[in-house]
């Protein structure tokens, strides 16, 4: 979870965790956030060697722990407003998406490309990916201050 392959690997996780990261933080508390973000990344390699048993391939990166702190923040907060950068050729635009919509997409592309990549050593690990958004969902009820309630919304946030 501590080594990343390249400056883009790394840019793309921390671009995610300062976008998501800080509200879901908030909800918990920091040591409960390390907490969390650590168990999430665990069970996102331990998916990953599951689902990829005969590869020699080693997992770097810290994407599962990321993707967990998506899917807590889909969970805590399903409404918040995603500001969203979209582009269709010379067509440049910000919209603002409910972070339900841009999680949700996010979640069924990891799906889909890992259905497409199967096996095949892509270099990508889809799994991990999967298994540390779900670990997110499934966890952020223990994690979460007692005073924090589900799925609310924060008004902006940006991508």
């Amino acid at each position: 979870m501590f080594l990343h392959g390249g400056f883009p690997h790394i840019a793309g996780n921390m671009l995610y965790l300062w976008i998501f990261g800080n509200n879901v933080e908030d909800a918990m508390g920091r040591m409960r956030f390390i907490l969390f973000y650590l168990l999430c990344g665990l069970f996102a390699a331990y998916a990953h060697a599951f689902m990829n048993s005969s590869s020699n391939i080693p997992l770097i990166g810290a994407s599962g722990a990321v993707s967990g702190v998506l899917g807590a923040y889909l969970i805590l907060y399903p409404k918040a407003r995603v500001v969203t950068l979209v582009m269709f050729g010379f067509y440049i635009r910000t919209v603002q998406v409910p972070a339900m919509f841009v999680l949700g997409f996010w979640f069924v592309l990891q799906f889909l490309s890992a259905l497409v990549s199967g096996n095949a050593g892509s270099g990508v690990a889809w799994y991990a990916h999967i298994a540390g958004f779900i670990a997110g969902v499934l966890l952020i009820g223990l994690f979460k201050r007692k005073d924090v309630p589900f799925g609310i919304g924060r008004r902006y946030r940006y991508l």
